[in-house]
């Protein structure tokens, strides 16, 4: 899984899933691109990247801004010279019944959860476009393709990623542009800090897991495209 030579783009890279893919794409060659809003995740997280040889830039972005996000990809291909990969790892997940979703709770995860993927790919597109293509890796989750209690307002988000992502692929094939879907199940990792749902953390995927699958995906060669993964814990098997 040779990426020596690769540009990757992480959202949501300080923490959890970003942060985890952005180190281990770097380990594997990758010169990487860190973008959330907190800055001194991100300088932490670029310190350990450094550690290990590769190029790296952090910026601090609100994925959900177009101006941020123009100023993002600029950024990237001004130092890095180009972009190769996206890992649209950003996100904000509540989990209430449909009765007590507020308003302001569905906009959050509408405006960060679709918006903000649109937003960072339609721009990342437009520079891989020059550059003979790229790999886009979107993460809807298990929520993206299958419903449960409590998410009416997460599901919606999630099956609007995974609804997007089909039809950008259409729109941008023929300019060598590959999306994938990663549908994980659940995820050990801070979504989980501040909800208040009793689940089994230690029974779930842990973000070294949902890392190596993005590996996989963004070092995919050749004429194929990995179109969807089903990542589950074991204790949720088909």
């Amino acid at each position: 899984m040779e990426l020596t030579g690769k540009v990757a783009l992480v959202t949501g890279g300080g923490r959890g899933i970003g942060r985890a893919a952005a180190t281990l794409l770097a380990r594997n060659g990758a010169d990487i691109v860190l973008a959330s809003r907190t800055a001194s995740e991100l300088e932490a997280v670029a310190a350990d990247i450094r550690a290990l040889g590769r190029r790296v830039i952090a910026v601090p972005t609100d994925v959900t801004v177009r101006a941020q996000v123009l100023t993002l990809v600029e950024r990237a291909v001004a130092e890095l010279g180009r972009i190769d990969v996206v890992v649209n790892a950003a996100g904000i997940g509540i989990l209430k019944s449909a009765m007590e979703l507020t308003e302001d709770d569905l906009d959050q995860m509408l405006d960060l959860n679709v918006k903000g993927v649109f937003l960072v790919t339609q721009a990342a597109a437009a520079e891989m476009t020059k550059t003979g293509g790229g790999t886009v890796i979107n993460i809807p989750g298990i929520l993206g393709r299958s419903a449960m209690a409590t998410a009416a307002g997460y599901c919606a988000s999630k099956f609007a990623v995974t609804g997007m992502t089909r039809a950008m692929a259409l729109d941008l094939k023929r300019a060598g542009i590959r999306f994938t879907l990663l549908h994980f199940g659940g995820v050990d990792s801070s979504f989980w800090d501040n909800i208040a749902m009793r689940v089994q953390r230690d029974k779930m995927l842990s973000v070294d897991d949902a890392a190596r699958a993005i590996l996989f995906a963004a070092s995919q060669t050749g004429t194929g495209v990995l179109n969807e993964m089903v990542l589950q814990p074991e204790s949720h098997q088909i």
